[in-house]
Parts: structure tokens; sequence; C-alpha cells
């Protein structure tokens, strides 16, 4: 049973936003967008702070998030699937857990450049830090000018001097409850352009890397 105080103010976020991506139904962890599956562990909306609105809500279904290269990804677990909310100060991004959701923050002063790429299995919002890139997988029906809005969204809120994330800061990727500490040099992937366009592989293999290893799921 969903706590009617976040029936309540998933709806007016929704309602308040600039953009349909914003639904209450995903804010309230009722479904996801392209699924009527529950996305996470914990209602989308519970990890806003308290003055804090969703501009633009984006979704994927297994591929989660990537962070340096787009191999050491954090996937969500069963059924749950990846929310990406789109703040006026950072991009959020909820890997549904079957306990405890995984979160990873991306403030927009750290950014250093945002851009989009669409796939047929699925498209992509690259967010390049001056240490780090994180690679935010969206459904394949999500629309291109939604991706075109966000990606521009969160470069008008940049700075022109982006902030270096610490390792201990939000940024970190946390998997089952501890921290993975990925080395910084993997934000300099050679990862090419053609990688953008990835199917089969990329799209049907859903382990865990670290540092070119699979991490153990059963750990």
């Amino acid at each position: 049973m969903i706590d009617q105080q976040v029936l309540d103010r998933a709806a007016t976020l929704a309602e308040m936003a600039p953009d349909d991506s914003v639904t209450a139904a995903v804010l309230s962890g009722r479904e996801a967008h392209f699924s009527t599956a529950t996305p996470l562990a914990e209602p989308p909306v519970t990890y806003l702070e308290d003055a804090e609105a969703p501009a633009y809500v984006l979704t994927n279904a297994k591929r989660g998030i990537g962070r340096g290269s787009k191999r050491n990804t954090v996937s969500s677990d069963g059924e749950r699937r990846t929310v990406i909310l789109v703040t006026g100060r950072r991009t959020l991004c909820l890997i549904g857990g079957e306990s405890a959701d995984e979160v990873i923050e991306v403030p927009h002063d750290a950014v250093a450049k945002a851009e989009y790429s669409t796939g047929f299995r699925g498209h992509r919002i690259a967010l390049r830090t001056p240490r780090q890139q994180y690679h935010l997988w969206i459904h394949r029906k999500t629309e291109e000018p939604l991706l075109e809005a966000t990606t521009e969204f969160i470069g008008d809120h940049r700075p022109d001097d982006p902030e270096t994330l610490a390792d201990d800061e939000a940024s970190r990727v946390m998997y089952r409850g501890r921290p993975v500490n990925l080395d910084a040099e993997a934000s300099q992937s050679g990862d090419s352009e053609t990688e953008d366009n990835e199917t089969a592989a990329s799209d049907s293999d859903h382990t865990i890397m670290y540092r070119g290893k699979p991490v153990d799921d059963n750990s």
C-alpha cells in the first residue's frame, strides 16, 4: 500500500512539471514508463529533497546506468526498472533493487558536457564530468524530442567551470549497499562512437562488471 502523502506529493509534482514525462504513476512507484511493473523498491518521489521537483523523468528496463565505461554498469534486479529524475540541480539515477535501490547522483554543477544518442535497441544520454562519464540508458520507445529537451535542460544548468566530484560524494556507485570504487582513469575509456548503436550483446548481457571482471551477483 502506497502512503497517501507519497501519492499526494507525486500528483502535485506531476502537475507542476513542465513536461508530461513526469507522471504521478512513476513518481509514486506504481509503474514505470512503458511498463506496469513497480520500478523501484521505494517510490522515486521519496528520493527528492523537500524543495526539489523533477522537470523530466526517463526510464529503462534492464540496462541500468554505466559509469566510466558503458560496460561498467549497475543494473536493476529482477523485474525492477531504472528511473532517472532530472531536477533543477541534479540528475538522480535510481536503479531498482528487490530490497534497496542503487542511487547515482550527478549534480549539474559537475557536468562538463551533456549529449544524447539514439539506437534501435535503446537510447543513451551521456554526462561527462571532469573525471568521469555517466551513461544513462533510456528506453527505446522514448521519443527523440524528449531526449533532446532533457539534454538541453542539463546543459543549460551546467556551469562554465564544472566541479570535480570526490569519490566519496553522492556520485559514487553503490552495489548491494556497498560502494564500488572505480578507477578515475576509466573515465578516459576509449569507447568509440560506434558503440552508441550496440544491440544484441550489450542489451542481453546485464552482468555488472568491475575493472573488467564480473561482480558475483550472489555475494
